[in-house]
């Protein structure tokens, strides 16, 4: 099992022989190099791919500073709040302020801001500028356009507009973040990269869109009118599977934010290869003191096979997140897993979940 995990400050980087990462991705969780983390899936993708990634995990979003740690990164930002969206981690349903966190040391609350995705895009541009900045995760996934937000009571922007981010991306990543990656590392703009299925840009009222459009709508209709509302989400539902989906624009005045349609889900073939790339499995030994992470005691010892789902229910996002597209393992990813999770020091002798 690997022991390694990656850079964490500017420290780690240095020790590497590294002058500046590739990206900095930063986090609204604290590091947990696990597969069941999202963050550690990119990071570990865009390794093997040759790519040097450091690890931003919530940092002091009360200024830019803590966005300086490693300087201006070669590539870009990565930018996600983290395993859920940062408002569901912050306030029960009765828009309460929750008391524990799970994803943060010692269960503590406080270490991400509400709307973190937003701050933390803000603060980096306040530090570098024009830097590129790529949003992905759950909470840019489910905010790509126009949303209703229980918290405000009212629709929302596309969080692409309220962060200030070059590109968002949705749904699984992992294919996104590597044609977006090597384009960024052959010079294109991240301004020209406009035609990677699976993301989400702003452009200029009119621009020519690479694909097929299934509809269209201004956020002022879709903001006030519920008919308007519905028939612009029944337009993305319609559109979440990689072979049928077609493109959409959402009208902000002078500007358009279009979504591409999805990437087609990984082949059996590659999800067995992301499963299979060195994570430590393990909790970073800097929150050691605090207590550890708690998120990571559900699913240490658990092993994921499949993604997407096809029943579309309402009180359930994976539909719209992964799409409707089963994609399992095989049963060789599985057991050689399974065998990697017997090495480890804290199995007790069963894996809870399979799943």
């Amino acid at each position: 099992m690997n022991t390694e995990f990656l850079p964490i400050c500017r420290g780690d980087m240095e020790k590497r022989g590294w002058d500046r990462p590739d990206f900095v991705y930063v986090t609204g969780d604290a590091y947990v190099d696990h597969p069941s983390f999202g963050v550690a899936i990119i990071s570990r993708v865009l390794e093997a791919e040759g790519f040097r990634v450091a690890i931003l995990s919530q940092p002091d979003y009360k200024s830019c500073d803590a966005f300086r740690e490693y300087g201006r990164p070669r590539l870009g930002f990565l930018v996600t709040a983290g395993n859920i969206d940062s408002m569901v981690a912050h306030y029960t349903v009765s828009k309460k302020r929750r008391n524990y966190d799970y994803y943060s040391p010692g269960g503590k609350m406080g270490h991400r801001p509400d709307r973190a995705v937003i701050v933390y895009c803000n603060r980096i541009r306040e530090a570098y500028g024009d830097v590129p900045i790529i949003l992905g995760g759950l909470e840019a996934s489910l905010r790509r356009l126009a949303h209703y937000d229980y918290w405000d009571d009212k629709v929302r922007r596309s969080v692409l507009v309220d962060s200030r981010a070059d590109i968002l991306t949705y749904g699984m990543g992992e294919n996104i973040l590597r044609r977006i990656a090597k384009l960024l590392d052959k010079g294109v703009p991240v301004k020209k990269i406009r035609d990677v299925r699976g993301t989400v840009y702003a452009a200029q009222k009119g621009d020519p869109v690479h694909f097929d459009v299934a509809g269209e709508w201004d956020y002022d209709e879709v903001k006030t009118d519920k008919r308007r509302y519905a028939e612009a989400f029944g337009i993305q539902y319609r559109n979440t599977d990689a072979v049928t989906g077609k493109a959409m624009i959402e009208y902000y005045d002078n500007k358009q934010v279009v979504q591409n349609p999805p990437m087609p889900p990984l082949e059996r073939e590659e999800l067995d290869a992301v499963y299979a790339l060195p994570y430590t499995r393990r909790v970073h030994p800097c929150y050691d003191a605090a207590g550890g992470v708690p998120a990571i005691a559900e699913v240490e010892m658990s092993i994921t096979h499949n993604r997407g789902c096809f029943g579309a229910c309402n009180f359930c996002a994976i539909a719209f997140h992964q799409g409707r597209t089963v994609r399992s393992r095989s049963i060789e990813s599985v057991v050689a897993e399974a065998k990697i999770i017997t090495e480890s020091p804290n199995f007790k002798g069963y894996i809870n979940d399979i799943g």
